[in-house]
């Protein structure tokens, strides 16, 4: 089992940033994709981008341009960088955990964390 645990989010004007954290405990071992999502009220749960543990990255529409996906293996973390945020990208942010190779499915996730962009 793995447990993912999300933080960093909160509330924030338009064109700042937050860095948003997971931190995965437990069979940690056996994870090769960690991934995010978020989820804006009324609307489907979107990848924003995924990395592989050796470090090859995805981004999908969400997180193209102005966030960055990055881990470090050594602390079972995942992080992504978002910058020159916009009231669309309010929503809730999960964590995803993958013990195989695809950016598309996911074995475990976080809670998630609350990200605002006020206009």
């Amino acid at each position: 089992q793995v447990q993912l645990v999300e933080s960093g989010g909160g509330l924030v004007q338009a064109g700042g940033s937050l860095r948003l954290s997971c931190v995965a405990s437990g069979s940690t071992r056996s994870i090769n994709v960690m991934g995010w999502f978020r989820q804006a009220p009324g609307k489907q749960r979107e990848l924003v981008a995924a990395i592989r543990y050796g470090g090859t990255a995805y981004y999908g529409d969400p997180g193209k341009g102005r966030f960055t996906i990055s881990r470090d293996n050594a602390k079972n973390t995942v992080y992504l960088q978002t910058d020159n945020l916009k009231p669309e990208d309010t929503g809730a942010y999960y964590c995803a955990a993958a013990l195989g190779a695809s950016y598309w499915v996911y074995d475990y996730w976080g809670q998630g964390t609350q990200v605002t962009v006020s206009s």
